[in-house]
């Protein structure tokens, strides 16, 4: 374990337990697909039952509903259905699923780095490049994304 590591005694360590690492950044693009399609899906009965009306506030409803999925799915079960696809999941500091407000602040991270593409740019770039594959809200909140049985 790395001595300045804040999660050592929590979290696997990516040096000693690759295999909770290991294709997690690529599992978690695969995941957000699969999310943005359910919430497009969940979407579209709105848009029919409004006679096509909400097609003029689809960005603000599309933001809403998926914040609303995310919140809740990962409040559930410390992974969203597209995660659980991936058989991902998030976990916080000390290595428990996510409780209700965690999963709201890590759903507001999201939802604001996905309205400001710089953020989201950069959020990605420390997915990659970090050794826990974490990004803006993952490193604000402490999470970190597993496999799920690695």
């Amino acid at each position: 374990m790395h001595a300045a590591d804040p999660y050592a005694s929590s979290l696997p360590d990516p040096a000693v337990q690759p295999e909770f690492y290991d294709g997690v950044v690529a599992k978690r693009a695969a995941a957000w697909v699969i999310d943005v399609a359910i919430v497009a899906i969940l979407v579209v009965p709105m848009i029919v039952l409004t006679a096509f009306i909400a097609l003029f506030f689809l960005p603000p409803l599309m933001l809403f509903v998926g914040f609303l999925y995310r919140w809740f799915t990962l409040a559930g079960g410390s992974a969203t259905w597209g995660m659980r696809a991936m058989a991902i999941e998030l976990r916080d500091a000390y290595g428990q699923r996510l409780d209700s407000t965690t999963a709201f602040l890590h759903t507001a991270g999201y939802a604001l780095s996905m309205s400001t593409f710089v953020v989201q740019v950069g959020s990605a770039l420390l997915m990659c490049g970090t050794e826990r594959g974490q990004g803006l809200s993952d490193l604000a909140l402490g999470t970190v994304m597993l496999n799920r049985r690695a």
